[in-house]
């Protein structure tokens, strides 16, 4: 039996919609999303390689040897399949306002490595949402969604951000003008879920990276996730600052909300990395049981003070072959 034209066509208009409906994208996606829940993964655990551009810190920054496209080129040469170009060394990036670099560059770099080979794994830029200053909070807000858009021009998925205090011989508690965690908390919360809903409109996944001052647990660190609540915000598991008896329980606490990582030399910080190293193995067993398939950047660190005698140039492509191995030995 053939059908009327118009049952046809009512029939084509409902099909089209069912698989937005089933995928939860359709009316109603934002209850689909009320509860934040680990990220769903498929195809078992799928890991690459990437290289923070804070591993060259000092080269990139104070001394003025390097740019991001020499360090474009260093990452290929070392065989790395990505590289995360922090924000703090792009020209135009401001510390202190809302500064971006201009498009010719962002696309220069964005050609430079796909020539290479190279994925974009992310980019981060400094913020502090502990504050009690209110204008300055709103300022960091804006300078995150304006960095959303260089990460969508630039292919970057994820934008890092931190919850917090970045600032030398401060704690949240100081800085927070004697508000309750709860306080704080909240409008941490309010700020991330702002950039997230700005980074949804260009589809840039907002990362809440922890540092060891407001979130020193996975606990804290998946609490404020789930108060952002929203599907563009996710935890870039630092393996380098939980402030916890066991950082490993606490990585593999945080691991299935993970968007990103950042792989440190050392759970216990960096004046640790000799005496107490990351086990990478260990690390790459909670990697690899949550599932996750995606980009893990390292990041090493110097230690403060003259003579430390880091090199990035002898410890990066250590770092980069002791990761592989224990990628390999996990598989």
């Amino acid at each position: 039996m053939t059908l009327p034209d118009h049952t046809r066509r009512d029939f084509i208009k409902r099909a089209a919609f069912l698989p937005l409906a089933a995928s939860g994208f359709g009316l109603g996606a934002t209850s689909a999303f009320a509860a934040v829940e680990p990220v769903k993964r498929a195809g078992g655990p799928f890991l690459k390689v990437s290289c923070n551009a804070y591993s060259f810190a000092h080269l990139l920054g104070k001394s003025g040897e390097m740019n991001l496209l020499q360090l474009a080129d260093v990452c290929a040469k070392l065989n790395f399949d990505a590289f995360d170009p922090t924000g703090y060394y792009f020209p135009g990036y401001e510390k202190n306002g809302p500064g971006v670099p201009t498009d010719k560059f962002i696309f220069e770099l964005k050609r430079r490595a796909f020539d290479l080979g190279l994925g974009i794994s992310g980019t981060g830029v400094g913020n502090n949402f502990t504050i009690a200053d209110k204008a300055a909070r709103a300022l960091d807000v804006q300078r995150i969604k304006n960095w959303t858009e260089v990460a969508a021009k630039l292919g970057a998925p994820v934008l890092r951000v931190f919850a917090d205090t970045q600032m030398r011989a401060e704690t949240w508690e100081s800085v927070s003008q004697g508000a309750t965690r709860d306080q704080v908390e909240a409008w941490i919360a309010d700020d991330i879920r702002a950039c997230a809903e700005h980074a949804a409109k260009f589809g840039v996944i907002i990362g809440v990276q922890n540092h060891g001052d407001f979130l020193k647990t996975a606990d804290q660190l998946i609490a404020l996730i789930k108060r952002v609540d929203s599907p563009w915000c996710g935890a870039i598991v630092d393996t380098g600052y939980f402030k916890a008896p066991d950082p490993y329980a606490e990585m593999a606490k945080a691991a299935p909300y993970a968007v990103n990582w950042q792989v440190k030399q050392s759970p216990y910080g960096v004046e640790k990395q000799a005496e107490a190293p990351t086990d990478l193995k260990r690390l790459l067993r909670i990697v690899r049981d949550s599932g996750y398939r995606g980009y893990l950047p390292i990041e090493a660190l110097s230690p403060r003070g003259a003579g430390s005698g880091y090199d990035p140039y002898t410890i990066v492509p250590k770092f980069l072959a002791d990761l592989r191995a224990a990628i390999v030995a996990t598989a």
